[in-house]
């Protein structure tokens, strides 16, 4: 690994979804790692304007962590930990990951649609994956403050080379997607995870 690699985002994650083990379950440990990784993207995007996704990412990172560290036994999956959760008629942490869970679809959304369309700038992106996920659930306020943020994207020439290279980002973007596909299909297929 060069020098020039080593300062990536990708080079720079503790852990990587990619290895994150899925069966039995999704591993809260290893994914909560993970997804405290990914939040150090948006410094790459633009940490002030991008400040209340990483708020709101980390806040619910916190969230279940909380709730794993009261719970370990319970906790060793995020499917475990929901149940159980669920089962004692609680549901700070199940609501923390359904939102941890739309913020990083908008991400993996959003950098997938950037990969998928190589003349489209970041910004375009973005909004087409706000536009998809997380827009829905904002009001007037909060929609504005990350219009403000999608146009504070930086160009695709000067963000993929912070992040890394190709086949690494694609690596962990796949790795990202089948996480949260995973989760989301839990909560969809599982009425008492609901609340």
């Amino acid at each position: 690994m060069s020098s020039s690699d080593a300062q990536t985002f990708i080079a720079g994650v503790k852990v990587s979804f990619k290895d994150v083990p899925t069966t039995p379950g999704v591993d809260t440990v290893s994914f909560l790692g993970a997804s405290e990784s990914l939040v150090g993207l948006f410094d790459i995007l633009g940490s002030t304007s991008f400040g209340p996704v990483k708020s709101d990412l980390n806040g619910n990172i916190t969230k279940l962590q909380k709730r794993y560290d009261a719970a370990k036994e319970k906790s060793g999956t995020l499917q475990e930990l929901v149940l159980a959760e669920r089962a004692e008629k609680k549901k700070d942490a199940t609501e923390g990951l359904v939102w941890l869970l739309r913020g990083l679809d908008f991400t993996a959304r959003g950098i997938r649609h950037n990969l998928d369309n190589p003349t489209e700038e970041l910004a375009t992106s973005f909004q087409h994956a706000y536009d998809g996920t997380l827009k829905q659930y904002h009001n007037f306020v909060v929609k504005g403050i990350f219009s403000v943020a999608m146009k504070a994207t930086p160009y695709r020439k000067d963000f993929y080379p912070k992040v890394g290279d190709e086949a690494s980002i694609k690596e962990w973007l796949e790795a990202l997607e089948k996480n949260v596909t995973i989760l989301q299909k839990f909560y969809d297929d599982t009425p008492e995870a609901k609340f």
